[in-house]
């Protein structure tokens, strides 16, 4: 600069400083910019980046399994695959062009194997998704075609087209239970029955897992599950026997469709347990393809339909006046010859009768001896023995979809003529499952139970989440009365009984008919036309191993309860009592006087038996059986069964049948009561009859 000219040099050195002023303040902003990211707003970027870089995916556990109390799973969850593809992934580095031919080409390519239209297909591509579900469920043969789209050493692989597994709930037995199971949408929501109920326990809690991005944008997983539990639902094993449900379903339906009924329900009940055996609805459908379904097969009509229960209410009047001392188990009461009129309304019999004793009045279903009875009682007494018995009030099963029935109000005194109906069942709403449980108190000395359909609940590693044990909600009548009226109800099944068709070879059954006359909803008053028929009991009398409550409603070519119902509930016994393992005993009937003794009324039933006093749970009818373990069942007594009743019960419990022969069963290996694991063999050998 010595050798410039002082002016030009000055003008150098003034470009230059003004130069390093501006690098100065440009590396003052750099710094400020950097200590302003870095420092004070890092936290912030630290937390944008880790967005950007980090993904989240929420893990939804496979639901869990329903179980019967054998084992037999009634409800299970599959993986079954479909068909996605990364669009993101695909058309990586594609300029619009480029991206609309590659886009065109595999929707049609695609499509071709899925067999659906291309075009959507497209219009999602274009629009870069990362996940776009292209075909749900697919089949092996679609899934080994997506295979071959998308492997790399195809001439022109798909990138991004894989398949995926979607958990799909499956029932095995198909239409068996399909309204106590309800079904599971396509979300994976429970929406009816025991999946709705307990849908919370069997979905299971989501859980979320953390991830990193490549290059590509593929999750690189680097952090595992929370909880182990996060991979499976809870297991629900209910107290229904499979194959008691299954004879339950196929009498029931055999009955409707034999006598044109509208619908119809059974409950089978265990009465010193309050377990439920079976809760069979018809008409039914098949939750694995609900869709196609009426709304009305998909209700539980046992908890849900209530009906006037009918001439069944008759056995609680009865033991409301034996508990209430208005009435002795032997006094006679004059049924007025079958015409009796209380304020402007008349109560007719079927027939004519005079004088009959409680036992006589339930055997020929007398409603002027019972409306007797009830208006000796009062309304009051009447309406809180009906209560202590459960009705008028939801049984606190673990079903949505339960009705209360109906039991008319006690704050406007009933006038006379109701509470005669009522004595006999009409102005009154009841439910099967109502019902059935009021039966099982009968049977089991008089304690009312809650109703137990879920027997436990497990989590994903085997422990018990909640089990059910047995609860009585209060004492309906004491022991003496309902061990009475249990012997006075067998009296419906034998000799001149209106239930003769309900009794069951070798035992004694103490049971009630029904044949209720509808009401119009139209003008209130009873149909001549229609009827709901019903049989409700127990068996054996002695010592009950089952209460079965049998309901028809609307039943078109025959209308008796005795002719309708009672033949199921016969058929239903006798396939149960086989399949326990409970074989005949001699039995002795007891006398009525004796069973109602005031001095000692335990000491008075064991009297009437011809035994020496025991308690009541200690000693059973028939010889003790060796428990089942795991997955084992014990081989029915199918001797005399046709080939048809015989495979099906074989199938029914899980054994396979070996069939041989033709006509009726002759002999069994191996024997009855023997015990098996579900799947083995059992050889069934038939003989013609002589």
């Amino acid at each position: 600069m010595r050798n410039l000219d002082p002016r030009r040099a000055r003008w150098i050195r003034i470009r230059m400083g003004i130069l390093c002023g501006l690098m100065s303040l440009g590396l003052g902003a750099i710094v400020s910019s950097a200590w302003s990211v870095q420092v004070e707003d890092g936290a912030e970027w630290r937390a944008m980046a880790e967005r950007q870089r980090s993904r989240r995916l929420q893990v939804t556990p496979k639901r869990g399994t329903v179980y019967d109390r054998n084992g037999t799973p009634l409800a299970v969850s599959v993986e079954v695959p479909n068909a996605v593809l990364d669009a993101v992934e695909l058309l990586r580095s594609a300029d619009e062009a480029r991206a609309k031919v590659i886009a065109k080409d595999a929707a049609t390519r695609i499509a071709r194997a899925l067999s659906i239209d291309p075009e959507p297909i497209e219009k999602r591509i274009l629009q870069r998704r990362r996940y776009i579900r292209l075909k749900r469920r697919i089949t092996e043969a679609e899934v080994v075609a997506i295979r071959e789209l998308s492997d790399p050493k195809s001439p022109l692989p798909i990138r991004g087209l894989s398949t995926e597994g979607e958990a799909q709930r499956f029932y095995p037995n198909r239409e068996l239970g399909g309204p106590l199971l309800g079904f599971v949408s396509p979300d994976g929501e429970g929406k009816d029955g025991l999946e709705l109920a307990f849908d919370e326990e069997l979905k299971g809690r989501i859980e979320e897992v953390r991830g990193l991005r490549d290059r590509s944008g593929r999750l690189i997983f680097h952090e595992g599950l929370e909880s182990e539990h996060a991979l499976a639902g809870h297991d629900v094993h209910l107290t229904i026997d499979q194959g008691i449900q299954y004879t339950a379903e196929q009498e029931l339906e055999a009955a409707a469709r034999t006598y044109e009924a509208v619908a119809g329900s059974v409950v089978v009940v265990e009465p010193t347990t309050g377990e439920i055996l079976a809760l069979a609805n018809w008409p039914t459908f098949n939750p694995n393809d609900y869709s196609t379904s009426e709304v009305g097969a998909r209700r539980n009509r046992a908890i849900a339909d209530r009906f006037e229960p009918g001439s069944t209410m008759k056995v609680f009047t009865v033991a409301a006046a034996l508990a209430g001392r208005t009435l002795g188990p032997t006094q006679s009461i004059f049924c007025e010859n079958g015409r009796m009129a209380i304020d402007d309304v008349v109560i007719h019999d079927t027939s004519p009768h005079g004088w009959l004793t409680p036992t006589q009045i339930l055997a020929v279903s007398s409603n002027i001896g019972v409306a007797k009875m009830g208006l000796a009682l009062g309304e009051s007494q009447l309406y809180e023995a009906f209560r202590r018995f459960g009705f008028g009030e939801p049984t606190g099963i673990q079903l949505p979809g339960e009705t209360g029935g109906v039991l008319r109000s006690r704050r406007r005194p009933w006038v006379q003529v109701e509470t005669a109906s009522a004595s006999f069942g009409q102005g009154i709403g009841v439910t099967s499952l109502q019902l059935a449980m009021g039966f099982a108190a009968l049977a089991n000395g008089g304690k009312l139970l809650e109703p137990i359909l879920v027997k436990r609940v497990v989590d994903s590693t085997g422990a018990v989440v909640r089990e059910a044990t047995p609860r009585v909600r209060r004492e309906a009548v004491p022991p003496t009365v309902a061990r009475t009226v249990a012997e006075m109800m067998v009296a419906v099944t034998e000799s001149d009984g209106t239930g003769l068709e309900a009794s069951v070879p070798g035992f004694r059954v103490a049971g009630k008919t029904a044949t209720a006359q509808k009401a119009d909803p139209a003008t209130g008053r009873y149909t001549k036309d229609r009827f709901t028929s019903s049989f409700a009991g127990f068996v054996p009398a002695e010592r009950p191993r089952l209460a079965i409550v049998v309901v028809l409603d609307e039943p078109a070519l025959a209308r008796a309860g005795g002719q309708v119902a009672a033949p199921v509930f016969r058929r239903i016994a006798e396939r149960s009592l086989r399949y326990l393992g409970v074989t005949p005993k001699g039995t002795t009937p007891m006398a009525i006087s004796k069973l109602s003794s005031e001095d000692d009324p335990a000491q008075a039933i064991y009297e009437a038996l011809g035994q020496a006093p025991r308690d009541r749970d200690s000693v059973p009818d028939e010889a003790p059986l060796a428990p089942l373990g795991p997955g084992e069942v014990r081989v029915p007594d199918l001797k005399g069964m046709p080939i048809r009743d015989a495979v099906r019960a074989t199938f029914a419990i899980g054994l396979s049948p070996a069939v041989e022969g033709s006509g009726s069963l002759a002999w069994q290996e191996p024997p009855a009561g023997a015990v098996l694991r579900k799947g083995a063999s059992v050889k069934l050998v038939f003989e013609p009859p002589t």
